[in-house]
């Protein structure tokens, strides 16, 4: 990449704003920023690695929103995030040799077990506010952390469908309590991706601040709404991303 214009810049921003809102109510927004920063010219691996400077952002602007309206549990996110750093970091490292897109078909397949788990546990849908999980639900959720770190430094691309399940569904929180620990995991693992990245291949920093720009507006709003809106909206937000992406991913040429 050349050149990097005005116009640009004011793009990614925009697609920017769209993908930090959809990450942090469901996930997949690294679906639409990805091919844009390869629309633009940059390297599978580049592309990958740049991403990561507005993940990082988005996330931070949603934990500060989560905050400020009373949604925080620091020492649970913390262990959470310790045990998905490992992952992160040998996922990072094989991620940055990562060039091709027949991937695209296993993450697809991914969405939609995703989809159809959420969709037919009925317990999830009678998560309460103040559930504390058990010892043995925090013990699964720690450990498949480790996975969703590796997935996360590996591609980002639909960590959120794979991290909502665990918080959710087997570690028993409700989707606003998973989304504030959601946020908080990826800006942990998120830091030592980029760390990785930026030593074996290109970041395009510019670039990466202006979506980092629009990223974080769209984070702060997406946390803003789901704390407002609930469970209601982040399940319908959810179920309607992760059906366009399955289709696109499966069907497109």
């Amino acid at each position: 990449m050349n050149e990097f214009d005005l116009w640009q810049a004011g793009l990614l921003a925009a697609v920017g704003i769209v993908a930090g809102f959809l990450n942090v109510m469901a996930g997949g927004g690294s679906l639409l920023t990805v091919p844009v920063l390869v629309f633009m010219g940059l390297p599978g691996p580049v592309a990958n690695g740049t991403n990561r400077i507005a993940i990082l952002a988005q996330n931070l602007s949603a934990i500060t929103a989560f905050f400020r309206r009373g949604f925080s549990d620091f020492r649970l996110s913390v262990t959470l995030a310790a045990c998905a750093v490992p992952g992160a970091l040998l996922g990072a490292l094989i991620g940055t040799e990562l060039d091709g897109a027949w991937f695209n078909r296993i993450l697809a397949l991914v969405m939609l077990g995703v989809m159809l788990i959420m969709h037919f546990d009925k317990g999830s849908r009678e998560r309460v506010a103040d559930y504390q999980p058990s010892r043995s639900q925090l013990i699964k959720g720690h450990l498949l952390m480790v996975a969703v770190g590796f997935w996360g430094g590996f591609i980002q691309i639909g960590v959120g469908f794979i991290i909502m399940p665990v918080l959710n569904r087997t570690m028993g929180l409700d989707l606003v309590r998973t989304n504030m620990h959601k946020v908080f995991i990826i800006a942990i693992y998120t830091s030592v991706a980029l760390a990785v990245f930026a030593s074996r291949v290109e970041i395009l920093w510019l670039v990466g601040l202006s979506l980092a720009l629009g990223n974080a507006i769209g984070g702060y709003l997406g946390a803003h709404f789901a704390v407002s809106s609930g469970e209601k909206l982040i399940r319908l937000v959810l179920n309607l991303v992760l059906i366009a992406f399955i289709i696109k991913l499966l069907f497109a040429p």
